[in-house]
């Protein structure tokens, strides 16, 4: 099945070398019907992983609507601005249905634009962008963690840039929405300290109240951990507000 019959959208990205020859040809991501979420450190820790030098991004519309809507015009100029600054070129971005396809950055689409907001979001356009609370909740707090991650991998120095206590609720906060269990040790390397102390704060947070231990019932060496349910609330009706 073509790329363009798929029904659900899908972003696959071509890794290109210094004189445009094809380092790998990668499906990074999926998403629904109507609308696709893209994690811009996904894409990038993968180009340089490969040296890449360009990047050719292809997602489909299952609408049949060839055209690239606003989140898509959007979410191709904020990749742009981060490819710059790694010297990683958005080569195109290209648009597909079974029958057509639109090249977002060959066709012009771009030039003159206005960008409403910051979203990340890849939209058919038509398509329902009704999602209730807890999506809305859930997408925030992972933009916020793929925001926080994104800002030290561009500009380095994570010891300067980070916020420990704040990463590790984010990230349990994440794995709830999810109906994940997170393990003490798991928790740790999300933060932007050396782990020793990442474990002397995550037993903070644990005497403060704010997290819970929780033993694995099935490994007795485990131990997960949990939000107080107080904070967990209070967080998700921070989210709900809106992203950082």
């Amino acid at each position: 099945m073509s790329m363009g019959s798929l029904s659900d959208e899908r972003l696959r990205i071509l890794f290109l070398d210094g004189g445009r020859h094809l380092l790998a040809d990668e499906v990074l991501q999926s998403g629904t019907l109507a609308q696709l979420a893209i994690y811009p450190r996904t894409i990038f820790r993968r180009a340089l992983e490969l040296n890449a030098a360009g990047l050719i991004l292809v997602h489909n519309h299952p609408s049949g609507d060839h055209r690239p809507s606003v989140e898509d015009i959007e979410a191709t100029r904020k990749l742009e601005m981060i490819g710059r600054s790694l010297n990683v070129e958005i080569i195109d971005h290209i648009v597909v249905t079974s029958t057509h396809c639109h090249h977002v950055i060959s066709n012009d689409t771009l030039a003159g634009t206005p960008i409403p907001s910051a979203s990340f979001t890849l939209r058919s356009p038509g398509g329902p962008a009704r999602i209730d609370h807890g999506d809305i909740a859930l997408a925030n707090a992972k933009a916020a963690m793929r925001r926080r991650l994104l800002r030290q991998q561009l500009i380095g120095a994570p010891e300067l840039f980070g916020d420990p206590a704040w990463e590790m609720l984010i990230d349990l906060f994440v794995h709830e929405c999810e109906r994940k269990r997170l393990s003490i040790s798991a928790l740790c390397v999300t933060s932007s300290i050396p782990m020793s102390s990442a474990l002397r704060l995550a037993q903070r947070l644990c005497d403060a109240g704010i997290t819970r231990r929780v033993p694995d019932p099935i490994d007795g060496r485990r131990t997960f951990i949990r939000l107080d349910p107080i904070i967990a609330h209070r967080m998700r009706a921070y989210f709900e507000a809106g992203a950082e």
